[in-house]
């Protein structure tokens, strides 16, 4: 036989030998289009008749023609030993092993349990040939992979299209807190909580008790938390929407700290739970987002927009309203910004006054502000940053009420909604109620019932400045400064009207002439890290300030400096300093001592050690 007759024969019983695999196998259960597959998988050519093709050399005579079998696998081999591929020897081995595996075939199918019937468009078999399992395996494979990639979860490394739009925001303040007060504070009730009488029911200043009084002599220890959580969700186009929750053992807008034990307005003390408040919630639109270059418009309840210091506004306080952000570089190195917004300051109850039939006129309270100013690279090291603003209060003042005669203290006066709905201490005030005297209140000296407002409007002028010298990165020295006086102060409007703030009693036994103010300023110099990113950066810092009583409001400026007379008619320093255990836990420690500067002696020193924590 020659060489190609030989390798022609190989090629042909290993053709036959994987046709006969499929023929002598039951059918299976794969839908028709399927089979080619199947068979191109087990190494059988998809036409048997290729089979005989290729032409081999000094083919013998074809021997007689064996009798046609039922069985298409002997034929087969017949039609082989025909053509003299086979010997009629290895004709009769390869119809031995065919019929063995048909036999096994046949007992393995008897074993299993019956099919279900099977559909009229599918094929019934119980045997898949491994290449097809396989080649099934790697298609679904294939298709569960392509889903996964479209919706990104395949990958762990991979977030889902809505996560990055999500930047979560939390932070823990655990603070230990010592109030000291020095000897010679006034403890004769010299010092009125007009926020307690403003925020309960009236006083009735015809009795010989005492108001509620603010505690000047007193040292108090507290342990005090603040705890914050929220977020800001890209909205796309610019668009972002912000909310934060808070603690606080009231809603106070100064301070969102919440002192451990202290039972208040039904919460705290013997491990009962401390209230959540909602204390950010906005809309933001923003147009360029660039350090020399944006537009922000801002709704709702959000961060102070403004560039200034704790001598008006409290470093926690959130501003309700609309506010109005733009800054845009004009010379390498200066950008003038500009801020201006309205806010809702308050607005009156509804059905004011609840007991009366006829309604009064709102006592709505609005704040109009606007600032300009500019940040300038002086030069590679040096930075200035300098802004004026003024700031505009729409009926903040109180408002004397139209005479009547109130014979309970749940009375009603047409201007009581002119109080503060929020106060801390230092501003000069007014009594608001204009009571007859009359035999109903024993012409005078009886049923007093009183609230208070303040005695003067209040028209903000304020320049705010920066200083920042980097020659030694990272450590920044920064000298900070901001000088604010209120335009609408007006002395001897006050002076007939004002029941604090006076200097002592004339000899005579009036009282004593006013001794408030107008003008406040802060002066800090601050050394160290610009911000605690790193284990070990610190920083260290020192400022004095002097608040006249009528400088600024006091219900919205530091609540911690002079407490709890906190707010103005103050005068004094704050040492400290901050230190970084990592990228996000940090120990910071102050010193505050304050002065009271007009009316009875008061003197308070405070030390505070935080340990804080933000994610």
């Amino acid at each position: 036989m020659s060489y190609n007759k030989h390798v022609r024969r190989r090629q042909l019983l290993a053709a036959a030998t994987s046709w006969m695999a499929l023929a002598t196998l039951p059918a299976l259960a794969l839908d028709p289009p399927a089979l080619p597959a199947a068979i191109a998988a087990s190494g059988a050519p998809a036409n048997p008749a290729t089979l005989f093709d290729t032409p081999v050399l000094a083919d013998p005579p074809a021997p007689a023609p064996p009798a046609p079998s039922q069985n298409v696998t002997i034929n087969l081999i017949n039609r082989l030993v025909q053509r003299g591929v086979l010997t009629k020897d290895d004709a009769a081995e390869l119809i031995r092993q065919a019929e063995q595996d048909a036999q096994a075939a046949r007992a393995q199918a008897a074993a299993q349990p019956p099919d279900p019937p099977a559909s009229d468009d599918a094929v019934r078999v119980t045997y898949v040939p491994e290449v097809v399992k396989a080649q099934m395996r790697d298609q679904i494979k294939q298709e569960v992979m392509d889903q996964a990639r479209k919706e990104n979860w395949a990958n762990p490394r991979t977030l889902p299209d809505w996560v990055p739009h999500f930047r979560f925001t939390t932070d823990v303040r655990v603070r230990y807190e010592g109030d000291f007060y020095p000897a010679g504070n006034d403890n004769t009730g010299a010092f009125p909580n007009f926020n307690s009488i403003n925020t309960g029911a009236p006083f009735d200043i015809s009795g010989n008790q005492f108001s509620p009084q603010y505690n000047v002599d007193q040292n108090r220890n507290r342990y005090r938390i603040r705890a914050r959580f929220g977020a800001e969700v890209d909205l796309d186009d610019g668009f972002t929407l912000g909310f934060r929750l808070g603690t606080g053992e009231n809603d106070s807008p100064v301070t969102e700290s919440q002192s451990l034990g202290a039972a208040n307005n039904g919460q705290g003390g013997n491990f009962s739970k401390y209230s959540i408040w909602l204390d950010r919630a906005f809309i933001k639109y923003e147009l360029g987002g660039k350090p020399d270059r944006d537009l922000t418009v801002s709704v709702g309840r959000f961060d102070n927009p403004f560039f200034s210091t704790s001598l008006i506004w409290a470093n926690d306080l959130g501003f309700d309203g609309i506010a109005l952000q733009g800054k845009y570089q004009v010379l390498p190195g200066v950008t003038p910004f500009l801020t201006i917004g309205a806010f809702p300051v308050f607005n009156t109850d509804f059905n004011f006054a609840t007991n009366q039939p006829a309604k009064f006129k709102s006592e709505d309270k609005y704040l109009y502000a606007g600032q300009l100013g500019a940040e300038w690279k002086i030069t590679k090291d040096l930075t200035a940053k300098v802004a004026g603003a003024y700031y505009y209060f729409q009926n903040i003042e109180g408002k004397l009420s139209s005479p009547f005669t109130p014979l309970t203290s749940s009375d009603q006066g047409n201007t009581d909604d002119s109080r503060p709905a929020f106060a801390q201490n230092g501003n000069t005030y007014m009594a608001l109620r204009d009571i007859i005297p009359s035999a109903l209140n024993n012409y005078g000296t009886i049923d007093q019932f009183q609230y208070f407002g303040l005695a003067t409007p209040f028209h903000e002028l304020a320049v705010t400045g920066r200083l920042d010298y980097s020659h030694f990165e990272p450590v920044q020295i920064s000298l900070i400064g901001e000088y604010v006086q209120n335009l609408a102060f007006n002395r001897d409007a006050i002076g007939g009207i004002a029941v604090n703030n006076r200097g002592p009693n004339q000899p005579s036994g009036a009282v004593g002439s006013f001794a408030g103010g107008n003008t406040a300023w802060i002066v800090g110099l601050k050394v160290g890290s610009a911000a605690l990113e790193k284990r070990w950066d610190w920083s260290l810092s020192v400022d004095y300030r002097y608040l006249e009583s009528d400088s600024v409001v006091d219900g919205f400026n530091d609540q911690d400096f002079g407490t709890p007379l906190s707010g103005t008619n103050l005068k004094g320093y704050t040492v400290g300093g901050m230190l970084s255990l990592s990228s996000r836990v940090s120990l910071g420690l102050r010193w505050m001592s304050a002065n009271a500067i007009a009316g009875p002696t008061y003197k308070n020193d405070m030390i505070q050690f935080d340990l804080n924590a933000k994610f």
